[in-house]
């Protein structure tokens, strides 16, 4: 179904089209779709609904900043050494990998906002 939650600044409203796929609660068409726009009031970021339902908006908020976080872990580390023959190469890709663990490269949150959204 198509839902026009949002309010257009200068005529640009779009709807947005969901899809449902599993419907464990059984609702029904103008059930689902109710909560949906009931739910696109919720957003924390503005008193107007949104055009997107919030969990998913906020998923991707997420997936942005932690694609933020790691592209800086990724420019930290070294680039791997290209060898010349496959032999070396096996025996040196392995010597050139960092000796610390994914999570002690990744970016460390402060602890008072390790459980906060603090990416809304």
């Amino acid at each position: 179904f198509y839902l026009c939650s949002h309010y257009g600044s200068l005529g640009t409203s779009k709807p947005t089209h969901y899809y449902v796929l599993w419907d464990e609660h059984e609702f029904t068409s103008d059930q689902l779709q109710k909560l949906i726009f009931d739910l696109c009031f919720t957003f924390a970021r503005c008193t107007k609904p949104v055009s997107l339902v919030p969990p998913v908006y906020y998923a991707d908020l997420v997936a942005y900043r932690g694609r933020m976080f790691q592209e800086v872990v990724m420019e930290l580390q070294p680039p791997p050494s290209v060898a010349s023959s496959s032999s070396s190469r096996a025996s040196s890709s392995s010597s050139t990998l960092p000796s610390t663990s994914f999570d002690e490269r990744f970016y460390k949150l402060h602890p008072e906002l390790e459980n906060i959204m603090f990416f809304v």
